[in-house]
């Protein structure tokens, strides 16, 4: 088969590479849209080590079509499919505790799994038989499936702030993810999301995705644009969706007392940062952090998309051939794209 394999750090190349071997209750699938993720982007520049391999197939945002269902009779040869990515083992005790997204044997494609930046990815039955693979219906386009692991990830954030009707909603950062916050926080009945962003091509982004209003942070000073807006009295909920240290403090100074802050964005390895320690004790903050997604998430996000509720399409800027990898991930990594997608010659 054809692949996108990444070979080095600063290296991914448009090759031959072996054909997916098969173990028994393995599924096989003919990738038919992937995405790329901010996270494939740290990866190949050597930000984002755990679990990588060299040589390996990055690439954890698809969808997929069974070729070979592996006995498993739930699955049939042609079937449109969506893999959520992650597995937990199931057994230890975080996995016990519901939080099966911080299982202590999490494996994952892209990761210590081959990924989907290829023409075929094995599907180990071991996320088979635990329920990672879901049937999709065959009119939802691919690439809008293969957003519903980042969509999922944003519900997993969401759920730690708990965005009520009527709130008052600060998304710092948008980018693809800062966007999907904007949509599921509008869904969720957010009466006003604003959104804190230096680029004008993702403010104006933000603004068609349902936000209420744009803060450029270079022209003026988000947190007192933020109280501003809210009368002196601060967001209801804040979300960091961009690794920037400053803008932990930031968020926290922008809420409410009893607000609810969300680290949801990951930080560069080893950082640390001083926190307004005073502002979480005197004002009675809740901070938060979000890492990855459950099977319930991921389900939740797909039932989102299959049905409509919430609008991707627009996200889906620009899109590409497998074999034009390097194009796709020079767009991602510009912030000219919002979205690229790398789709099934």
């Amino acid at each position: 088969m054809k692949a996108a394999v990444l070979t080095a750090v600063d290296n991914i190349i448009y090759t031959a590479a072996p054909d997916p071997v098969l173990q028994k209750g393995d599924l096989l699938l003919r990738v038919k849209a992937a995405t790329v993720c901010g996270t494939d982007i740290r990866i190949l520049r050597g930000r984002k080590t755990a679990g990588i391999r060299y040589p390996s197939i990055i690439g954890h945002e698809f969808a997929g079509e069974v070729v070979d269902a592996g006995g498993h009779s739930q699955f049939k040869v042609g079937q449109s499919v969506a893999v959520c990515p992650a597995f937990a083992c199931g057994h230890c005790d975080l996995c016990k505790a519901g939080a099966e997204n911080l299982c202590s044997n999490l494996v994952a494609m892209g990761y210590e799994i081959d990924g989907a930046f290829a023409e075929y990815v094995r599907i180990p039955t071991q996320g088979v038989a635990s329920g990672n693979v879901f049937a999709v219906p065959e009119r939802t386009p691919p690439e809008l499936i293969a957003l519903a692991e980042p969509l999922a990830c944003v519900i997993n954030g969401q759920e730690q702030v708990n965005i009520k009707p009527g709130d008052t909603v600060v998304v710092l950062g948008a980018g693809p993810i800062g966007i999907l916050h904007v949509k599921l926080a509008k869904l969720a009945g957010a009466a006003r999301v604003i959104v804190s962003q230096r680029s004008a091509l993702r403010r104006d982004a933000a603004l068609a995705a349902g936000a209420d209003m744009v803060i450029d942070p270079v022209a003026e000073d988000t947190v007192e644009r933020v109280k501003l807006e809210t009368g002196g009295h601060g967001a209801d909920v804040a979300i960091c969706a961009i690794g920037v240290l400053s803008l932990a403090n930031d968020a926290i100074r922008m809420v409410r007392p009893r607000g609810r802050v969300n680290l949801f964005a990951g930080f560069v390895p080893g950082a640390m940062a001083e926190l307004d320690v005073n502002a979480i004790h005197y004002k009675e903050l809740a901070v938060t952090g979000a890492f990855g997604l459950t099977r319930a998430q991921y389900k939740r996000a797909l039932d989102l998309i299959t049905s409509g509720q919430i609008e991707l399409s627009s996200m889906l800027t620009h899109r590409f051939p497998l074999h034009d990898i390097a194009k796709a991930v020079s767009a991602a990594e510009s912030g000219a794209a919002i979205k690229v997608a790398i789709t099934a010659a």
